[in-house]
């Protein structure tokens, strides 16, 4: 799914002061709940409530070609994690790397994320759904 960038400073601001955060050795990750979230919904072809996701890598962790690739290693790691995890929608969530970002891989991210993500409760609950020998109890 694509990813829906924060560009505003305010918003980032924002989710720094009064968002709930989890650290770890890699990421900290920040999430706020999304006041705008019922608009983007209606302006989403799909109609379904969307994440907006911000990265940040300060200068402190080195020139733009080291910074970029923190980008990208953070962005397969994010992938990964949206593909295994099931993500509560309607948030903003801020990802900013700290010095050790850099000699992580994506695994080491990817782990990472999954922990802090879940940590924050981020992670949907589904429904539960019966089991196959009490739904057949059931129809008896």
């Amino acid at each position: 799914m694509k990813n829906y960038a924060i560009k505003e400073n305010h918003l980032y601001r924002k989710i720094y002061a009064s968002g709930k955060k989890a650290y770890g050795k890699y990421t900290v990750v920040y999430v706020l709940k999304d006041k705008k979230a019922s608009r983007l919904k209606k302006e989403n072809p799909r109609k379904r409530y969307i994440n907006r996701i911000g990265l940040t890598v300060t200068k402190k962790l080195g020139k733009a070609v080291r910074r970029n690739r923190i980008k990208r290693i953070i962005r397969a790691a994010l992938a990964e994690t949206e593909k295994t995890l099931c993500l509560k929608k309607g948030f903003l969530i801020v990802i900013a790397a700290r010095e050790a970002a850099w000699e992580a891989t994506s695994a080491q991210i990817f782990e990472e994320l999954c922990r802090q993500f879940k940590k924050l409760d981020m992670e949907e609950r589904e429904k539960s759904v019966p089991m196959p020998e009490k739904a057949a109890e059931n129809e008896k």
